[in-house]
């Protein structure tokens, strides 16, 4: 498949934020690069209205961008030499296939990202971890909104759940979290590509959403109704600077605040039903 790819050139001060508005266009992967960010768009979406956006998001945090057809390649290549082992404190490690295995980690996870997005490179992907490591994931059924790579779907079932499903409406991230799945021998995924709306199933004693912010507030009345009582949703891919808007549209949907933590600009949340 053909890309469009859109360098963004934007001050370290607000890369973050930059990334944050960016997340909610219909881009299928983010890289850094030096000066700014790089943004793949498949080149049969709609990219006018993609350039009108990000004519209106360039214009609020005056950066300048440009964009490049990038003819089908070999994006394996592209990814390994961008993607080093990461470990989250003594939880886990990712990795990819080629990399050797990690030593001193509870868990290990072998990555093969593409196109899709979620590495734990990222500020939201290790707090979404790291805050996993300190729930009793044994026995539960668990559901990852928004999965990505697969790679928190598959920490869950490594950290003993019964149970996992795993949906997102892009394609590359359903193909990808399927291959994920496979290489970690994690049977007990049950990957699908859709909305929440397509997530039939309820009753789920934790929900793992590390999306953005505003499919996180449009979703979080349908993700309490998938909740069982006394169940979690941790959530992430927001701005510390949202926090608040994301905690009163919480409580207008009777979740409870449980803790969160921070990671340079971004938030992750735990809540309770």
């Amino acid at each position: 498949m053909d890309y469009y790819c859109y360098d963004i050139k934007v001050a370290t001060s607000l890369k973050e934020i930059a990334l944050a508005f960016l997340s909610e266009l219909p881009f299928e992967s983010f890289e850094e690069a030096d000066g700014g960010l790089r943004a793949y768009l498949p080149k049969d979406r709609n990219s006018e209205d993609v350039e009108s956006e990000l004519s209106n998001i360039s214009a609020q945090l005056s950066f300048r961008y440009e964009r490049r057809l990038i003819p089908e390649r070999n994006w394996n290549e592209l990814w390994e030499a961008n993607f080093d082992p990461i470990r989250v404190g003594n939880l886990c490690g990712v990795r990819a296939p080629f990399h050797p295995p990690l030593e001193g980690v509870q868990y290990e996870v072998v990555i093969s990202p593409r196109m899709a997005f979620g590495t734990g490179h990222h500020a939201t992907t290790y707090m979404m971890m790291e805050r996993m490591g300190r729930d009793d994931f044994e026995g539960l059924k668990v559901l990852d909104y928004g999965c990505g790579t697969g790679i928190l779907a598959i920490l869950a079932e490594k950290m003993g759940a019964a149970s996992v499903d795993a949906v997102d409406v892009e394609p590359a991230a359903y193909e990808n979290t399927v291959d994920n799945a496979r290489a970690n021998q994690a049977s007990r995924i049950r990957a699908f590509r859709g909305t929440l709306d397509d997530v039939k199933d309820t009753g789920y004693d934790y929900i793992l959403a590390n999306i953005n912010r505003n499919v996180i507030l449009n979703s979080l009345k349908a993700l309490y109704a998938k909740l069982a009582p006394g169940a979690a949703l941790l959530v992430s891919g927001i701005l510390a600077a949202d926090e608040s808007l994301v905690l009163e549209r919480a409580a207008e949907v009777k979740l409870s605040f449980a803790d969160k933590a921070r990671r340079g600009e971004w938030s992750c949340i735990r809540f309770v039903r």
